[in-house]
């Protein structure tokens, strides 16, 4: 298990409009070829957050994409897009939408998570199915946990139970609650004893919601390695060090103590 470099993209998005931010996220990743493992976008970084996705078309022509720069860069790429289908099953389609994290590696493989907490107060819950499954994927010798914005607020459903060492959470989190998310990452970090890479966006939506970016990669003991916070576009690059993870666990293995408990 070697180190894990990981490249968090904190864009602004244009609203609904996927042409255009594929053409931008493949500016701002081009100069990554070589010097990442992993490329982490935002929730729904095709479009920003909307509860109107069928206006949108095109999602397959987007993992296709997603699967070309993963091998021009030679890095896994993983953000959540609205997809059209039924939840866990990539394959079917019913006129059903999922908020789908998707999980592209170099070699072709395609992943997948669709988002178990569906965020009422924006009314997702309406227009969106929720997933079912965890999904933990293994890559490079690494085993992340996909979770997508409102998940993180559920510290059963995170829980680490011996089956991952980084977290994954793409986000559109408003300003109004920056507060929460940066707490929440380092919690998260903390009481699991694994990394956590959260990736939000900038700028304003079309709800005229703003967002402040805030993406963060925070190490086992909840210390920041990387932070922007600064409202800006940026690129930011954090490596995750597979010593400190196994030090960490072994001089201070919490999780022999943890409760034991099931979810049904």
């Amino acid at each position: 298990m070697n180190n894990l470099r990981v490249s968090l993209v904190q864009p602004d998005l244009v609203w609904l409009d996927p042409q255009a931010n594929l053409s931008h996220l493949a500016s701002l990743m081009a100069g990554l070829s070589g010097s990442v493992d992993l490329i982490v976008l935002p929730e729904m970084f095709t479009s920003g957050f909307t509860e109107k996705p069928e206006s949108l078309s095109g999602n397959q022509y987007t993992v296709e994409w997603m699967l070309k720069q993963s091998q021009q860069l030679n890095a896994a790429i993983a953000g959540s897009l609205a997809f059209e289908g039924t939840p866990d099953d990539i394959g079917a389609i019913n006129k059903r939408y999922v908020n789908r994290l998707v999980f592209v590696s170099p070699s072709g493989d395609v992943s997948h998570y669709d988002k178990a907490h569906l965020f009422r107060m924006g009314r997702e819950h309406e227009r969106y199915q929720a997933g079912s499954k965890r999904r933990v994927v293994d890559y490079r010798g690494w085993r992340l946990l996909l979770t997508v914005c409102y998940d993180l607020r559920f510290p059963v459903f995170c829980r680490n139970c011996n089956d991952y060492d980084a977290m994954l959470c793409v986000a559109n989190w408003p300003t109004s609650r920056r507060h929460v998310w940066r707490t929440l990452l380092q919690a998260r970090a903390i009481e699991n004893q694994a990394y956590v890479i959260g990736v939000n966006r900038v700028g304003v939506d079309g709800r005229q919601l703003e967002y402040s970016g805030d993406s963060m990669a925070v190490d086992v003991q909840g210390h920041i390695l990387v932070d922007g916070g600064d409202g800006c576009e940026s690129v930011l690059a954090a490596e995750l060090s597979a010593d400190n993870l196994r030090h960490a666990r072994e001089v201070f293995p919490v999780w022999k103590d943890a409760d034991s408990f099931q979810l049904i």
